[in-house]
């Protein structure tokens, strides 16, 4: 595993372990990695890529038993095409964070490796597996024909620490369309067929709203990281997150069941089944354009219990 200090690593070292599978190597130049001891004691540690390249180099060459099947990619956006060059060059298949890269021509040169190496690349995109959400697009998928008016708002707050770290560098993260929005962006095309055109109304560091229409749907969206937008930011609970997709009027209700979604990711990529670059292309194609497009100055949709200034 790469980055598994970082904050998505226990997601993904408890879906190994859920799967009855052993950690045998992590990477981080961070040495804050104590969690190893509860997943995977016997796991070597390092904190510099080189050594680490080496070591995977030495298992490839080794028996077959002790070679490795899987990197996780858990570090950085900006790394994740680096890391991933060195799975498939050691003979391993891939299960990559989201965005399995920042920028879509990164994806052509990674298909032809994989076809190179006979080796496969596959992303987390976990929102696919979420229960209330595949039962959304079968009701969805009955009505083919018909065009729905849907709207997205998802706020997670974000302290000063984040324009510090490389999630606030557009160039290491993609900014925040790529590094928080790519799960939404995916879902929506996953949901209302392929994009058709894009507007963008509002691009700031901390918050971006646009307009998408898809094959099957006109979309508004707004995402954000400022604490003030949160609707009940004043309430004694102090919740970090509002998501609401409203399709047609009607909410959409998925707050429950996202506990066990690595776990599912892995369990599909293990039996062959994981989301690969093919389907990862698309909300990565779009991303880039919401970050590069220009800005259409118009008011932006969002709940309404969202109020923006």
């Amino acid at each position: 595993m790469t980055g598994v200090a970082g904050f998505v690593a226990p997601r993904h070292l408890r879906a190994i372990k859920d799967t009855g599978n052993r950690l045998i190597a992590a990477l981080d130049p961070h040495d804050s990695a104590g969690i190893l001891d509860s997943y995977a004691p016997g796991a070597r540690f390092f904190t510099e890529f080189e050594r680490f390249d080496r070591h995977l180099d030495k298992l490839r060459r080794d028996a077959p038993e002790n070679r490795v099947d899987f990197l996780s990619v858990c570090s950085p956006n900006y790394l994740h095409d680096a890391h991933i060059r060195l799975a498939l060059r050691c003979g391993a298949d891939v299960i990559c964070e989201k965005p399995v890269v920042i920028n879509p021509w990164n994806l052509d040169a990674l298909q032809q490796l994989e076809s190179e190496t006979g080796r496969r690349v596959n992303t987390v995109l976990q929102l696919r597996l979420h229960p209330d959400l595949i039962a959304l697009k079968q009701r969805l998928d009955a009505e083919p024909s018909r065009h729905h008016e849907v709207e997205l708002t998802y706020i997670t707050t974000r302290g000063p620490w984040y324009f510090v770290s490389w999630k606030g560098d557009v160039e290491r993260s993609g900014g925040l369309a790529t590094n928080i929005g790519i799960h939404f962006f995916d879902l929506l095309l996953w949901l209302f067929g392929s994009l058709r055109s894009t507007e963008v109304h509002l691009r700031e560091a901390d918050r971006t709203g646009g307009y998408l229409e898809c094959a099957r749907a006109s979309i508004r969206w707004f995402l954000s990281v400022r604490p003030e937008d949160l609707p009940f930011r004043h309430e004694p609970s102090r919740r970090s997150t509002f998501r609401s997709i409203e399709v047609d009027g009607s909410a959409v209700e998925f707050t429950e069941g996202f506990a066990e979604l690595h776990t599912r990711v892995y369990e599909e990529a293990l039996a062959g089944r994981g989301f690969g670059l093919d389907v990862a292309r698309p909300s990565i194609e779009l991303a880039y354009r919401i970050r590069n497009e220009a800005v259409i100055t118009r008011p932006v949709r969002r709940h309404p219990a969202v109020a923006v200034t």
